[in-house]
């Protein structure tokens, strides 16, 4: 069994963002569209044991919106056992800082990953005698424990995919990819130790090479990078001046888009997930969202659960 709940769908800054004053995040204040926090899910293969993928500057809202992670027994306790993180990405570390409170827990990621963790002291305030850090090694599966130190019933892959370094980690004598290397973007395979049900979750994806296609080929479920819709989007809207590639994400659309990559892949069902606020499948009535459903894909929101 596999248990998933989608905790946010948007990408970085949520949808509305704090300073967007575009009409999508003017509907999304005022209930004419569904808003998002940022992108994390929380999994589990009993139903009682939780992890997370990704810790969201939302999580506290996010932990408060889902029952299956409040407090069950006891005055100060929580269901969820671990964290697994993606990249360095601040809307995918920020959240960290929310479980602070002396919980076991144990945290897991790549050296890259962790050693970034470990050169800003902020992070210090996750009590070691409570929070271990584990190194993941890519290509290597690992089972998450329980604050037990029990098997958790999942068997987590991390793979590397194209992606970039964190923003704030950007070093700009470092060419075109900013001193990116493997380790800094990963994708994961959950895989139920039990049933041997699996999905994949990529929240973070530049491109879809060979690799990538032969692993997805097939999958019963993928949770996909939805950032953008179309690669220069943000500039088009007078909102930035990145481009999705400069940001280490590919696109939804045109033929070096995700659902073109998907398309021959026979995934069982394609959820985008990490979606900007300048996407315009974000709302329901466009013609983009209708092109991804027609294409077989869903955007994910807050609270989707899904059972496998």
């Amino acid at each position: 069994m596999l248990k998933i709940v989608v905790l946010g769908s948007a990408a970085g800054g949520g949808f509305p963002q704090w300073n967007c004053n575009t009409e999508a995040c003017r509907s999304a204040r005022a209930g004419d569209a569904l808003a998002r926090t940022q992108s994390s899910i929380a999994v589990s293969g009993d139903g009682t044991n939780w992890f997370l993928f990704n810790a969201s500057p939302d999580l506290r809202q996010q932990i408060n919106a889902t029952p299956q992670l409040h407090p069950n027994h006891g005055l100060r306790t929580s269901p969820i056992a671990g964290v697994v993180l993606t990249n360095a990405d601040v809307d995918h570390v920020a959240g960290l800082l929310t479980l602070r409170e002396s919980m076991p827990l144990v945290l897991y990621a790549t050296d890259r990953v962790l050693a970034t963790l470990k050169a800003n002291s902020i992070f210090s305030v996750l009590n070691p005698d409570f929070v271990e850090r584990r190194a993941i090694v890519l290509g290597e599966n690992f089972e998450p424990v329980t604050t037990a130190g029990e098997a958790s019933g999942l068997i987590v892959e991390p793979f590397p995919v194209p992606g970039k370094v964190a923003l704030y980690l950007e070093d700009p004598d470092a060419g075109d990819n900013f001193g990116t290397e493997q380790g800094d973007t990963v994708g994961v395979r959950v895989t139920s130790a039990e049933s041997g049900e699996y999905f994949f979750y990529i929240p973070g994806c530049a491109e879809v090479p060979a690799d990538l296609v032969g692993r997805l080929r097939g999958a019963p479920l993928v949770l996909f990078d939805g950032t953008l819709w179309q690669d220069n989007e943000m500039i088009d809207a007078g909102i930035g001046v990145k481009t999705g590639k400069r940001m280490g994400h590919i696109s939804m659309s045109g033929e070096d888009g995700s659902m073109a990559a998907f398309r021959d892949l026979d995934v069982g069902r394609k959820i985008y997930i990490h979606i900007n606020n300048s996407n315009p499948t974000l709302l329901d009535d466009t013609p983009e969202r209708q092109e991804v459903e027609a294409q077989g894909w869903k955007i994910s929101h807050d609270g989707m659960e899904i059972t496998l």
